[in-house]
This record gives structure tokens, sequence and C-alpha cells, in this order.
């Protein structure tokens, strides 16, 4: 039996009996519960809530905070969905769906089962689906085909990432993808969560610009900023904490933790903190213990508590490769980017966030379409091996060069699968960050 037999066969046990769903990841059993004690529809019978008023719908869109970002969705996720057959959602923290778009066909299917602009996507009402746990969750998901709640959706692979408020935090509401085997791939989590960060360094540049002072001349004046804190983390196992001017060399714990709060500029909460720096449970004496140590070291004017959170704003050296992305200034994400983030962390929220900004770096330098940074990226450490840049630097290499039949080659010397090439092609470009 295969996987997708194994989930729907474990998907039909649970919803005729009342035992504990088996076979299925932790994420999607935990989902199957809530989604059960809810009331979710499980057969396919009673699909979502029809949508709002057409009236009442664009009214609200028009005021909603995500409207301002629509364009870059449609930039980084839209691009492609005619030739990988998939739509893009854009929802509320409602679960309510604003924006559905895509490949017309995707989008009959989508309709036929009611995801539609309006339709309310929520795990309470829709069951297990990627923008419905997403928002559950707080963070990036993926589903795929039996591991949704309700069998109307099990044709359908899907993933979705929540976007949050510069500043505050504060979840605005989720982005999807939506579609067939193409969407059940890691490249499609990745696009997901890059069009997310894409999303909130557009809404913090817009929030960021700072109005304009006049003097008594009628000049614009400068506003005076105070000494920023820095962190730098990324080719360090050991972060760097540049606080007024004294730098301090973090633990590689202290190192996970002071990451974990820059992510989450809103604070953290000890048992969610506690989840994001190990599989394994921390007792919570022990995670209070090393909370007391870092604040010795940051003082509490830094370093805040119920919920944890850094309670000074923080430039950190992978955020600011992040926004260099989002603005399409791929050469200079790339000059900045010395290593991966605290590459021998293994703490979740450490993993997710490097494995996130290095398929983001190298879908934008696939995507880019310049031979040099092509080149820069297979002469350095994470290229070196990566067989999709090779043969992409050999096709934007002049025919018959020695320098093309070389690229080539080392292309065919990593033995790719052959299947594999052209669809992660696709996914490079839609990793791409918008261009300012």
């Amino acid at each position: 039996m295969d996987a997708t037999a194994t989930v729907r066969a474990a998907h039909e046990q649970f919803v005729t009996s009342s035992g504990a769903p088996r076979q299925v990841r932790s994420l999607v059993a935990d989902s199957w519960q809530r989604s059960a004690t809810s009331g979710a529809p499980e057969d396919g019978q009673r699909l979502p809530p029809l949508p709002r008023p057409p009236a009442e719908l664009a009214a609200y869109r028009r005021a909603h905070p995500l409207a301002a970002v629509l364009p870059l969705f449609r930039e980084l996720l839209g691009t492609g969905a005619a030739d990988d057959g998939h739509v893009f959602a854009v929802g509320d923290t409602d679960g309510t769906l604003l924006w559905v778009e895509g490949d017309s066909a995707a989008l009959g299917r989508a309709e036929r089962m009611h995801f539609g602009e309006g339709a309310v996507w929520s795990e309470a009402k829709a069951g297990t689906n990627a923008p419905g746990t997403a928002l559950v969750l707080d963070r990036a998901v993926q589903i795929v085909t039996g591991e949704h709640y309700s069998s109307a959706a099990h044709a359908w692979s899907c993933a979705a990432a929540p976007v949050r408020e510069p500043g505050t935090g504060r979840v605005l509401g989720v982005v999807d993808l939506s579609g067939g085997r193409t969407i059940a791939t890691p490249p499609a989590l990745a696009a997901v969560r890059a069009a997310a960060l894409a999303a909130e360094a557009e809404l913090a540049r817009a929030l960021s610009a700072p109005p304009t002072l006049l003097g008594p001349d009628g000049r614009a004046l400068d506003e005076p900023q105070g000494p920023a804190v820095r962190l730098s983390a990324l080719g360090r196992d050991s972060a760097l904490l540049e606080i007024d001017g004294q730098t301090h060399r973090l633990s590689p714990r202290h190192s996970e933790i002071v990451v974990a709060l820059a992510l989450e500029d809103r604070g953290v909460h000890g048992d969610r903190l506690a989840v994001d720096l190990s599989e394994r449970e921390i007792p919570a004496s022990t995670l209070r213990a090393e909370m007391t140590r870092l604040r010795a070291v940051l003082g509490p004017a830094l370093l805040g508590s119920r919920p944890y959170a850094l309670l000074r704003p923080v430039r950190s050296d992978f955020g600011e490769v992040a926004a260099l992305l989002a603005q399409g200034r791929v050469g200079e994400a790339l000059a900045r980017c010395r290593g991966p983030l605290l590459p021998r962390s293994d703490a979740p929220v450490v993993v997710e966030q490097r494995r996130a900004l290095e398929q983001q770096l190298r879908g934008a330098v696939l995507g880019a379409g310049d031979t040099l940074l092509l080149r820069r990226w297979v002469e350095s450490a994470r290229g070196a091996d990566d067989p999709l840049a090779w043969l992409t630097l050999a096709r934007r290499l002049p025919g018959g060069s020695a320098q093309r039949a070389a690229a080539a080659a080392r292309a065919r010397a990593l033995n790719p699968s052959p299947a594999v090439l052209p669809q992660a092609a696709r996914h490079a470009a839609v990793l791409q960050r918008a261009r300012s």
C-alpha cells in the first residue's frame, strides 16, 4: 500500500470509529481530532459555508491590510499557475478566502468544492486544510491529499503560511497554494513561506517610511535615531549580539533563544519557546534557568518576560538577507549571506528558518537569470553540489563553449532524476522575491 492509500485508509478508520488516528503525522492527527470536535464535515457532503454577497466581500477586501500586497502574491505565486495547474489564495484570520486566483481549470475544480472567494476555510468549518490549520498552529503547514479531513479535498494538496503585521506580530491572514502533485513538494511549502516573508517585508517598508519633519525654513529634517541592537547569526554557531557598542558572544543555546525571540518580536510564552528550541520536552525549570542566565548577559532592559521578548528593535543579518531578497536585490543578498543560520543548531525554529532562507536564496539565484550570480552560487560550498544550478548555468552559457560543456558535465555527474529538474526549475522561479 502506497503512502496516499495508507493515509486515506487511516482517514476512513478514524471517521468510522472513535479511536485515535494512526499512521498519519502528529500534526494531521491532532487536526483531525480538533475537526471532529468542532463538527467539521468529513464525508464531502457538507461543503464549507458559501461566499458572502459580492458587494459586501468587495468592500471588505478593499479595506483589508493584505490588499496592499496582493500584486506581490500574484508575482510570486501566480506566475506559474497556468503551467503547474494550481491556484493561490489569500485569506483573513477567520479563514475566509478573500482572493483565489490561478489556472482556470483548477479554479473551476476548486469552486466545485466551495474553495472560492468569500468561502470560509477555517479548520473548524472545513476540517483539516492548509490555510485553516496554518491559522490554528500559527505557522506554515502542508496538507497532502488524504490528510484533509473532508474527503471532498482528497484530490488536492495545499501549503499555506500565516502573514503577520510588522512590529506587532499580529496575524493578518494566510497565503495558500493549492493544486496537485507539484504542491505536495518541499519547494511549494518554501514558496508560501517566501511569499509570506516577502509580504511582511513589503508591509514593513510601508510602515517604516519615516514622516517628513520640516524645520523653520520649510526644509526636511532627519529624525535622530538611537544606536541599534544588532544580531549576527549567519555562518556562526555562536551568535554575536551588539548592544550599544558592546559585542557579546552568546553560547549556542543562548544564540538559539535570541534568534527565536528575534523571529517573534511580539514575544513568546515559555511553553511555545520550549517547543521552538527542542523536539524533546524541556522542563519549565530548565528554561527559566536559561532565561535567567541570558538576562544576566543582556540585562533586564533588553530581555523581558511573560512573555519572553526582546524589548528593543533588533537588526539581524538573516533579516537583512530576507529583506534584500524581498526587494529583488539578489546579488547583495548572496554577498551578505555568510553561511547558514546557526549551522549546527537542531532547534526546530532555527532549522525551519535556516531551511527557508537557504531555499529562498537558492530560488532567487536560479530565478534571477544572471550568469554571474549562478557562477558565484556553484562556486560556493552551498551550491557546489546543486545539480539544477549547474544545469541552469549550462543553459545560460554560450552554445558550444567549453564552460557550458563543463557545467553540463557537472550536472550529469551529480546524477539528478531527469523528472525532477523541470518541476524544480518552475519552483525556483516561484521562490524569487519581488523586485523593488
